[in-house]
């Protein structure tokens, strides 16, 4: 048996207390004044604790039901100004391999929910969770690097925070539902104003009981690439003439060259429990999920639960009664008061 509670317990402490506190002192009064009240407190003391039984709601498990499995899945997408780095494909931005990918997932998929978190000076969700494939690739369309005045650096542990809280509210809203994690960056870690040149260590060790799978997919080289400047307008960043980004750290402020940091990736994928993927052109994602079976992941045992049968109607029978014959007292007495009056 196990107290479903239907009010919290601070609201039976404070409703429920002070009313079976009055009915056992005044009890306790009658009984020894005799003053003829004593069955009647005693009748009270049963009315409140019959309600006290009910807030309780006392309940036995009845069978367990089967229910429905759906995959969440979960983008996470580094849109820092190092993605935008020309090493993609013979030349084109790390970001094309970012949107190829994303879609490419998606319609591995189908019938999942999706939602996006996008990640660059802060992590915000771009998509919560959806059904909708079309908004998603329409995000992707829209997909640009952040704009480079408001750069502060890349680091890839920046959307932990934000990728905690919503596996965290996904699990407690659906715990059936089985969650999939794919993370797109470059892995790379620069000093900026809001981080630093090492990502924490195990930033995501604590998320792994939360992912059932998915995969971090890594972009860029280890030669590196350079990346155009954008200003949040078409003629700037990655295909245009746009100024490269420079590094103001050496002598001269050539341009800046990024580079995939592949031991970062590693750690990041180790920590959630999936594995790493190289992504250098667009191709088959098929063994980032030929080994997602929902079904079968699901048959830990979270798609069965257990269902209760409530058992608190004994209580409102007595409830029930003891009302009544309190109301039967009560116009019994009124009408002796009335026939004295007269």
């Amino acid at each position: 048996m196990i107290l479903r509670m239907v009010w919290p317990v601070w609201a039976l402490v404070i409703v429920v207390g002070p009313m079976l506190a009055l009915c056992v002192l005044a009890w306790w009064r009658a009984r020894r004044t005799q003053d003829g009240t004593e069955r009647a407190w005693l009748r009270r003391t049963g009315m409140v604790l019959a309600t006290l039984a009910i807030g309780l709601a006392p309940a036995v498990p009845a069978e367990t039901e089967t229910v429905e499995t759906n995959a969440e899945v979960f983008f996470v997408v580094d849109r820092t100004g190092s993605m935008a780095a020309e090493d993609y494909d013979g030349g084109q931005a790390r970001l094309e391999g970012v949107r190829h990918d994303v879609v490419a997932v998606m319609e591995s998929l189908p019938g999942a929910r999706y939602s996006v978190i996008g990640f660059d000076s802060q992590a915000t969700r771009q998509l919560p969770l959806t059904t909708d494939s079309r908004a998603v690739r329409s995000w992707t369309e829209t997909l640009r690097q952040e704009i480079t005045w408001y750069s502060a650096g890349s680091t890839i542990d920046r959307p932990a925070a934000t990728l905690t809280q919503t596996l965290e509210a996904a699990a407690e809203r659906n715990p059936a539902n089985v969650r999939l994690v794919f993370f797109l960056s470059d892995g790379e870690n620069t000093d900026g104003d809001n981080s630093s040149t090492a990502p924490q260590e195990g930033a995501y060790a604590h998320l792994a009981p939360l992912v059932d799978g998915g995969a971090v997919l890594g972009y860029g080289t280890a030669q590196g690439g350079q990346m155009r400047s954008y200003d949040g307008t078409d003629a700037s960043g990655p295909g245009t003439d746009a100024p490269w980004i420079t590094d103001e750290t050496q002598p001269g402020s050539p341009p800046a060259v990024s580079r995939i940091d592949e031991t970062n990736l590693r750690r990041l994928a180790e920590d959630l429990g999936v594995e790493y993927v190289h992504r250098i052109e667009p191709g088959p994602v098929d063994e980032l999920v030929a080994g997602i079976d929902v079904e079968e992941i699901a048959a830990d045992g979270r798609r069965e639960i257990d269902t209760y049968r409530d058992v608190y109607w004994p209580a409102a029978t007595l409830l029930a009664v003891l009302t009544a014959w309190e109301a039967f007292e009560l116009a019994a007495r009124w009408r002796r008061l009335r026939e004295v009056a007269a």
